[in-house]
Parts: structure tokens; C-alpha cells; sequence
């Protein structure tokens, strides 16, 4: 188990491992079932092969999205070993979109190693997680569980706001200014919907009514929104030993991330040496310049307020679904997890 502080963060810890035990073998059939070309692809950027194919001890990532199907389904009243076929395919769809992330942004690195396109192709790389989602969908059609095909229209439109979201960061590079609200509404759809739909999903395989479910899609976005804040955090801040990305790489790519937003529309004069910081390439020391310049705006104590206010939201939406909070012992243990993480 991996060692956090205490109390939720060992539930969580505790939750995330048993989840992964659960998960990762139909995860990995269902990846294995690749034709050739792709399932190299797809077994190297799960961390289960190297890239000559000789078997690799990597991790498939934390698990989050589909501890949180897992939990919502026991919070409500259902058995979560029912719900395992909607947590591989919501970690499926989740992968399908790193594999894309790291095409679009250019990333070298994911999870301490390079990225599938920097190995394999850009071709590659998209086409593989192009299949990833379509192995989604296959195992919610194939799933004779009364909750998959609501499950499966829920994930189908997740992923279009998603998209949409991801379209909206890229615009983002290319503008000077970008209000912080628009930034904010970009999170929601690009992270804050799929936990979102982890959550609901959940709550269609214990069978809950149309309010619980959307009160858990709710609950999901909130704490998605307060996760991307303190991820958004890590990638100016975070340790490259955790991270497994440069320091400050964000700042390096120049995103409009929410902290650096935060600060770029604060009106201070570390704002506008952010800016102009931005508007041109940096080097190490210019790096280091912008992220003292995000802080002193402002950017960083306002990513850290805002992500335990909208924990703070999460919890309100998630007790409309299970009133006795002492239900969702797990699923608070995640979101508290994930928003006091520190790498």
C-alpha cells in the first residue's frame, strides 16, 4: 500500500489498491484482446510490457476513476463487484484520453517514462487510444447488467464534453487573455466530467433513481475540479521524482493553467511579469522566475482556496445522494485523497 498521512488518506490508499487488485486483470484482458500493433501500444503505455515487449513491473496509474464507479456503487446499496465491467471501461476512456493529452501537448514523459508517442508514433498513439474507448463501449454492450446501457449513453456523452474541453485548453494557448470563469468551466469538462461520470455510473449499477445519479455526477465534478486545481498546482510545484514530469513543466509548455490564469487576471505587477514571462520561450532560470511570479500574484494561495471550496461543494451534492455521509466513507476518502495529495 502506498504510505499517505493517516485516517482517510490510508482508506484511500487502502481503497485504491484493492481497487487496482479488482480492476486490472479484466482491464488488461480486455487491452490484451488488441490486435498486435495496438495491444504493444496499449500494453507499454499501461506500464505491464517495455517497449521491445519484454514484461515491464509499471503501474496502470492510480486507479482514481475506477475506485470512485466502485464506491459509489457500494454507497448507494450495490454490490460493487457488479460494477467492475463500468471500472474498466471508465479507465479505459480515461487512458484513451492520455494517450491523446500527450499528442496534443507534446508531453516526453508519463507515470517516470517516455510517453507512447515519443516510442511508438504519433500515429500509433492516437489510433490505440481511438480502440481504447471502442473496448469502453464493447464491454458495457456486452454487459447484460440493467444499469450498462444508461452507463454507456452516460460515458458517450462525457467524452463529447470532454473533447470539448480539451479543444478549449488548446484555444487557450493561443490567447493573451483568457478569463479565469472560462478557465474554471474548461476544468469541469475536461476532468471534472469524467469523475463525474465514474460517480454516476456507479450509481446506475446499484440501480439509484435519476436525482442520485445526478446528484453523484455532481459530487464527481465538483471534487474532479478541486482535483485538476491541486494537479495544476503539482505542475508547477510538484517533484519530478513523483510527477515522473519536469519541474515547473506547465510553465515550460506556457499553459493557461488555473493557477497561472489566477494570476495572469489578478491585476498585480507579479501578474504582469507573468505575462510577460509567457510571451516568449524560458529557459531554467525563467522558469523558476514564473512560478515565484505566479505565487506572488496570488495564483498559488488561490488554487489551494478554491480546490477546498469546491470540496467543500462536493460534499453537498454527494449528501443528497446518501444523506448518512458515514455511507460514503469511501467515496469521501477518495476526494479527500485526491485533493490533499502532494504529488
Amino acid at each position: 500500500m502506498n504510505a499517505v498521512a493517516t485516517g482517510e488518506g490510508q482508506e484511500a490508499a487502502a481503497l485504491l489498491d484493492h481497487t487496482r487488485e479488482t480492476v486490472d486483470p479484466q482491464l488488461r484482458r480486455a487491452v490484451e484482446s488488441l490486435p498486435g500493433g495496438m495491444r504493444r501500444v496499449a500494453m507499454y503505455h499501461f506500464g505491464w510490457e517495455n517497449a521491445d515487449g519484454t514484461p515491464a513491473a509499471g503501474q496502470a496509474g492510480k486507479a482514481i476513476r475506477p475506485a470512485l464507479v466502485l464506491a459509489a456503487a457500494r454507497a448507494l446499496g450495490g454490490r460493487p463487484q457488479d460494477a467492475v465491467p463500468a471500472a474498466v471501461a471508465v479507465e479505459l476512456a480515461h487512458n484513451f484520453t492520455l494517450l491523446h493529452d500527450d499528442v496534443v501537448d507534446e508531453d516526453v514523459r508519463r507515470r517516470g517514462r517516455a510517453t507512447a508517442w515519443t516510442v511508438f508514433g504519433t500515429p500509433d498513439a492516437i489510433i490505440t487510444g481511438d480502440a481504447m474507448m471502442s473496448l469502453a463501449h464493447r464491454l458495457l454492450a456486452e454487459d447484460p447488467h440493467p444499469g450498462a446501457a444508461a452507463a454507456s449513453a452516460r460515458l458517450s456523452a462525457c467524452i463529447v464534453e470532454l473533447c470539448a474541453g480539451q479543444q478549449a485548453d488548446c484555444a487557450f494557448e493561443g490567447r493573451a487573455h483568457v478569463p479565469l470563469d472560462e478557465c474554471l468551466t474548461m476544468a469541469m469538462a475536461k476532468t471534472g466530467a469524467l469523475l463525474g461520470c465514474a460517480c454516476a455510473m456507479g450509481a446506475l449499477y446499484a440501480g439509484a433513481g435519476p436525482d442520485e445519479v445526478d446528484a453523484m455526477d455532481a459530487f464527481g465534478r465538483e471534487a474532479g475540479l478541486a482535483f485538476q486545481l491541486i494537479d495544476d498546482l503539482l505542475g508547477i510545484w510538484g517533484d519530478p521524482q513523483h510527477t515522473g514530469k519536469p519541474a515547473g513543466a506547465d510553465l515550460i509548455a506556457r499553459k493557461k493553467s488555473l493557477p497561472v490564469v489566477a494570476a495572469l487576471t489578478s491585476g498585480t505587477a507579479a501578474g504582469k511579469e507573468l505575462a510577460a514571462l509567457y510571451a516568449g520561450p524560458m529557459d531554467g532560470d525563467d522558469v523558476r522566475r514564473a512560478a515565484d511570479a505566479v505565487d506572488r500574484a496570488g495564483g498559488r494561495d488561490w488554487a489551494q482556496a478554491h480546490a477546498a471550496d469546491r470540496m467543500g461543494r462536493a460534499v453537498q451534492q454527494l449528501s443528497r445522494a446518501v444523506p448518512d455521509l458515514a455511507a460514503a466513507g469511501g467515496l469521501l476518502a477518495l476526494a479527500e485523497f485526491v485533493t490533499r495529495r502532494t504529488r
